[in-house]
């Protein structure tokens, strides 16, 4: 899985500030007892409706690796009476949009359609929850895309790197194999173990719903229950939590390449974590990915060793992690290995002053408005809220709490969090002055 991956799903469960207009959020609970969230917005004639699954790729069996990932592209392949070509025509006659997508912890169905086409927009839609076809044809052609994806990615340094920091990290738990799988993987699936990871995703026990736009709580409902009831009552068995392993030192993997690709990371902390809040705003701190970072201002402006540098949480379902990537030239990537591994230490034994405190707390407060702006986004924040357990009123109190973390309190999470002697570096490439020590 990419570090670009990595972001995308990390940003959609570290929710930070206020909005910029207030947010009604109702609860709306369908005749078959199936809840969701819903902001009614009836200006524009147009609703944003997203479906997630808990689960994700992480329920592929060991033996069927990239299942789930495959399955889900098949899903916009054909449902019920319409083949693949059948079933985009029906969706573009609609001015409608199904974004289908798994990542290792979910299966997310987003939906865009205009009020005039709902009702053959979830009909169109309900037919690609309980009836996909997973036609042979359909099968190999997105077979042979992933099997593509899978023989590009085995000379991208990058991919290398998450592969062998995934298996360091978490070894034969799903997590520590590619979301994709593998080309042997893949190539071995069956038509059957395609519609093996639909019955073990799409269940009524791992489903959360939002609706965004121009539709009411009493549409909401009826919705809810065309597309769901109809679904089993409980899916697979959902794999156990897996306690990551960092031991501190580097792994550097032989890549003939120019310049060398760094993933490093150590344990991170939970999202219900009392302490998560002031984490995040540490993060921010060290290496959130402004210009005005740590790990930034020393790496690159000072000494000019890498074009960007982050680091991030990552508070998945199954495993709390805090990860970090960059690249640099062969010749000056043991530099930056060490003023790195020097910012880990300082920041664990110094803490952070209170101008870089309250910097952050400014920026992570002001940037946060910008993500709520359209339906289908706000759709997606709420979802995510829902699987983490978060209150309604989140949103309302969410800069609060950043505002009053104290420079005390940051700089004693910051002696908790940060672990130089469990900072592990796996790196690609053939970096110059840099000898593995794992």
């Amino acid at each position: 899985m990419s570090a670009l991956k990595i972001i995308a799903a990390a940003w959609l469960v570290i929710l930070t500030a206020l909005p910029a207009r207030a947010i009604d959020i109702k609860e709306v609970t369908s005749p078959a007892g199936f809840t969701a969230w819903l902001v009614e917005d009836h200006s524009i004639p147009f609703a944003a409706l997203e479906l997630r699954f808990r689960g994700g790729t992480s329920l592929d069996m060991p033996e069927k690796r990239g299942a789930v990932n495959l399955m889900t592209g098949l899903l916009e392949e054909g449902a019920g009476d319409l083949l693949a070509q059948d079933y985009a025509r029906a969706l573009e006659s609609l001015a409608a949009s199904f974004r289908f997508d798994s990542d290792r912890d979910t299966v997310s169905i987003s939906a865009r359609f205009l009020s005039e086409n709902r009702d053959e927009a979830v009909e169109l839609l309900r037919q690609t929850l309980q009836e996909p076809r997973f036609d042979q044809d359909a099968l190999d052609r997105v077979r042979a895309q992933v099997l593509a994806g899978l023989r590009s990615n085995e000379t991208d340094p990058e991919e290398i790197a998450g592969k062998v920091f995934a298996a360091k990290t978490y070894g034969d738990h799903p997590y520590g194999t590619p979301e994709e799988g593998t080309i042997t993987s893949v190539t071995e699936l069956t038509r059957q173990d395609i519609f093996d990871a639909y019955e073990a995703v799409f269940a009524k026990d791992r489903v959360y719903v939002s609706a965004v736009g121009d539709i009411t709580a009493a549409e909401l409902g009826a919705l809810m229950d065309v597309l769901l009831d109809a679904l089993p009552d409980q899916g697979g068995a959902l794999p156990g939590p897996v306690a990551p392993s960092f031991a501190e030192g580097i792994d550097v993997v032989d890549f003939d390449t120019p310049q060398s690709v760094a993933i490093f990371g150590q344990p991170g902390i939970e999202r219900d974590d009392p302490d998560f809040f002031a984490a995040y705003v540490l993060n921010q701190i060290i290496g959130g990915g402004s210009f005005d970072s740590r790990l930034m201002h020393e790496v690159r402006k000072e000494r000019g060793l890498t074009y960007g540098i982050y680091s991030y949480l990552l508070p998945r379902d199954l495993a709390a992690v805090y990860l970090g990537s960059f690249a640099s030239d062969n010749g000056k990537m043991a530099e930056a290995v060490d003023v790195v591994q020097n910012e880990w230490a300082r920041i664990a034994t110094q803490g952070v002053t209170a101008e870089e405190l309250q910097d952050a707390k400014t920026y992570l407060t002001g940037a946060y408005p910008l993500r709520f702006d359209g339906n289908g986004r706000i759709a997606s924040i709420l979802v995510g809220m829902q699987m983490d357990d978060l209150p309604r009123e989140y949103i309302d109190t969410r800069n609060d709490k950043i505002n009053a973390i104290t420079l005390e309190e940051a700089n004693r999470v910051a002696a908790r969090l940060y672990d130089p002697s469990r900072l592990q570096f796996v790196i690609v490439g053939r970096p110059e002055g840099l000898q593995a020590t794992q």
